[in-house]
């Protein structure tokens, strides 16, 4: 039996509908829906605590604080003390802690990590650094102490310089996690709360019950789609107020874009979970899809980094990604004060995943 033909066989329905207007099967399929998520308390946590949590700990982890004392290891000699002593006199270096150990037993310390630099006097007075290219504290403090030893040596800078601190609510770590962190938690939660709840009916035999009454199949897959709007508003009430009162940040945009390009990422993410479960029989397959659709999106869309990072070749395809034109959307409306007609390419990425998801999930949907 066809789905979309039944109201055609239902003259009862069809007076109804008349009655009650086009839209009145999807209004009551969009308030069941609202209703069974008081049934599912593990959403309360991972939509609206669990966020929460993580800005919380990330926050505190980068948050401003003074540099970090720089750790070196002075490798035994006849050198060894007057290196030590030209570490404690820099006054201008006075983050550096100096220890001085045997020669393996310091390069096994600095291998492992203890130290971030391995410093090895020289019978003729020089110095030999040993210090790891891939790790960065290690390459800063190679410089740090050069510069603490060169000066304790009598070396004068040519160029006078001052330097000026900027830690201001916008330019913080803070303040690039929070959308982020909003944009990830709403893919999170319209993938798995759609694409997870679809599966589940499927093999509780629900949907075989929808299938002999007389409800359209857009209907149906709207009222789920849009069911996670209602959830977006208070993620991104909670999760920016949380951002806004323990953090400082400072929302240079409108909130009423912010809730617009929240609203349409829940609507796009929803779709692409339609498209992910529309045939999915069982939960282990489901949840392998959508990790595999979320994962790109995970590593490459700027959740915790810049994906400036990554080479450029790559750029093309990570700005094509919906969360990577969320994330930079919610980025510039919340930093820089952007406008939502400044974005329309973005918002464009946005439409075309969410409008292309739901058109192919409405015709490859299986009820069974």
């Amino acid at each position: 039996m066809n789905p979309e033909k039944i109201g055609q066989t239902q003259p009862l329905w069809g007076a109804s509908a008349r009655r009650n207007g086009r839209w009145s099967g999807y209004r009551h399929l969009l308030w069941a829906r609202i209703l069974e998520l008081k049934r599912e308390p593990e959403v309360v946590f991972w939509v609206f605590i669990f966020p929460l949590l993580l800005a919380a700990g990330l926050g505190i982890a980068f948050r401003n604080k003074p540099a970090d004392i720089t750790s070196v290891v002075v490798i035994a000699s006849d050198g060894a003390p007057q290196t030590l002593a030209m570490l404690q006199a820099s006054a201008a270096h006075s983050a550096i802690r100096a220890t001085v150990l045997g020669r393996d037993a310091a390069l096994k310390a600095f291998h492992f990590g203890k130290y971030d630099l391995a410093i090895e006097s020289n019978p003729d007075g020089s110095y030999t650094y040993y210090y790891d290219p891939a790790r960065p504290e290690s390459v800063l403090s190679r410089a740090e102490i050069d510069g603490a030893l060169q000066s304790a040596a009598g070396r004068k800078d040519a160029l006078a310089t001052s330097a000026q601190s900027s830690s201001e609510p916008g330019s913080r770590y803070i303040d690039f996690l929070i959308p982020g962190l909003l944009g990830m938690n709403l893919m999170n939660s319209g993938m798995w709360g759609i694409g997870f709840a679809l599966v589940e009916m499927r093999q509780r035999k629900l949907l075989k019950r929808f299938v002999a009454t007389p409800m359209r199949r857009t209907d149906f897959l709207l009222a789920l789609t849009s069911s996670r709007l209602v959830l977006m508003v208070i993620e991104v009430g909670l999760l920016l107020g949380f951002g806004v009162l323990v953090f400082h940040m400072r929302v240079q945009g409108s909130i009423l874009s912010v809730v617009l390009l929240g609203s349409l990422g829940a609507v796009a993410f929803g779709g692409i979970g339609l498209l992910t479960a529309c045939r999915a029989q069982k939960i282990e397959s489901v949840s392998g899809l959508i990790n595999l659709v979320m994962m790109p999106m995970w590593i490459f869309s700027g959740v915790f980094f810049s994906y400036d990072k990554f080479p450029a070749i790559a750029h093309p395809f990570i700005k094509a990604l919906p969360l990577t034109a969320l994330n930079d959307a919610l980025r510039a409306t919340i930093i820089e004060g952007a406008s939502l007609g400044s974005q329309s390419g973005r918002v464009l990425v946005l439409a075309i995943w969410g409008g292309v998801s739901f058109v192919l999930a409405l015709r490859w949907f299986r009820w069974t």
